[in-house]
């Protein structure tokens, strides 16, 4: 059966994000041409600086053997181990210049980072689950997808439908029955000089 693994927080937040997490077991099941194209719309309306968009996304599905192996062959040997089972591979890359004047644009991966927050919670909020990855050969990704130069691969998502830790192996299933764990709001949320814990975060 499906692990469902909700956040234990120190302050209310909305549904979808405490749902959200990432696993590493998939369902052996397609994921919908329609629920795909909410993922990116989701992704589409992000905020970035000067409304520039700067992200694009490579997609692969099981249905495309040969794109889907390529996807898959840029991966660490660690991940490729588990990420063959989604249905789903995607490469989300950064442009690294302005479009306008070609200046370097050093939001980029910050608006990325939006664009593929917006695309998890909305698979949370389709029942489906994301595992991003930064374990894979960014100039082996350049090459198989014949990336322009000014954009840069980021990261690989694996996308799909929940699945059983049990079809994992015994280390991994560990993993993913582990509980979650964060940083206390206290040694993030700052007021008045670095380091120094805002009341707000240790009145939780």
């Amino acid at each position: 059966m499906p692990l469902q693994k909700i956040a234990e927080t120190q302050a209310p937040i909305h549904d979808l994000i405490g749902r959200r997490w990432s696993p590493r077991a998939f369902l052996n099941l397609p994921v919908e041409t329609d629920k795909l194209l909410s993922l990116f719309e989701a992704a589409r309306w992000a905020a970035s600086s000067n409304n520039e968009q700067p992200w694009a996304f490579i997609v692969a599905t099981h249905d495309d053997p040969q794109n889907y192996e390529g996807m898959l062959s840029v991966l660490v040997d660690f991940n490729r181990g588990w990420a063959n089972k989604a249905p789903v591979l995607m490469l989300a890359l950064a442009h690294t210049q302005f479009e306008k004047d070609g200046r370097p644009n050093r939001h980029a991966y910050y608006d990325l980072g939006q664009a593929t927050a917006n695309l998890s919670l909305q698979a949370t909020a389709l029942g489906l689950t994301t595992h991003q990855m930064a374990g894979f050969n960014p100039q082996a990704a350049r090459e198989r997808f014949a990336v322009p130069e000014g954009w840069e691969p980021v990261s690989v998502i694996a996308l799909g439908y929940p699945g059983d830790p049990d079809s994992l192996t015994e280390t991994l299933r560990q993993r993913e029955i582990a509980r979650r764990e964060r940083k206390p709001l206290e040694k993030f949320v700052f007021e008045g000089a670095w380091g120094h814990p805002a009341p707000i975060a240790g009145s939780v």
